[in-house]
């Protein structure tokens, strides 16, 4: 696979990883009706982040650096790359901690689909990140067009003496009323 299409794939991967976790640790994980006597059942809902709320900042965290993957190069894309691997086998195993404590309760096959889709997006994410800790330093890089070119070395010789006396003559005629551009 050629380095442009590596970066594409490797990016969405990473970004819909870390999408669908953090989606998928905000669903309902269980649900716990509450017997009340006269009362219709309490009913006790509690998301992923409930349960595991570190698992969020994981998520958030691998969204952030794959943006990140497209600011940077060389070793710093391959050390973010090994973050990334790093913050999606974390998704990853506090899904699998947080659904193995857990009683679903009545919450059906939410109590089970939600904490299998963000361990997948968490296995995304890894696996983008070990793709750019292996490959990063071969991507291309961002485009420099826009960076701030040093001015050229100029020489005491070639220097002009009377760069300061033009513009103090600008700015006497801008105090007399004249127009300086028009001419």
């Amino acid at each position: 696979m050629n380095g442009r299409r590596s970066y594409v794939l490797t990016l969405l991967a990473a970004l819909a990883g870390a999408a669908l976790a953090l989606y998928a640790i905000t669903r309902t994980w269980s649900v716990h009706l509450i017997p009340r006597t006269g009362l219709s059942d309490l009913r006790e809902a509690r998301t992923g982040t409930d349960v595991e709320p570190w698992v969020t900042g994981l998520a958030v965290v691998a969204l952030a650096g794959t943006g990140a993957l497209l600011a940077t190069s060389g070793w710093v894309r391959r050390a973010l790359g090994v973050l990334l691997a790093l913050a999606g086998a974390g998704v990853t195993a506090g899904a699998i901690l947080g659904r193995a404590g857990l009683d679903p309760g009545s919450a059906g096959a939410a109590g089970w689909a939600w904490p299998i889709t963000c361990a997948a997006g968490g296995l995304i994410i890894a696996l983008g990140g070990l793709t750019a800790a292996a490959q990063g330093h071969r991507w291309p890089r961002m485009s420099a067009r826009y960076d701030r070119k040093p001015a050229p070395a100029t020489s005491a010789a070639t220097e002009k003496p009377t760069a300061a006396a033009d513009h103090r003559a600008t700015w006497d005629a801008l105090d007399r009323g004249d127009d300086p551009t028009a001419g």
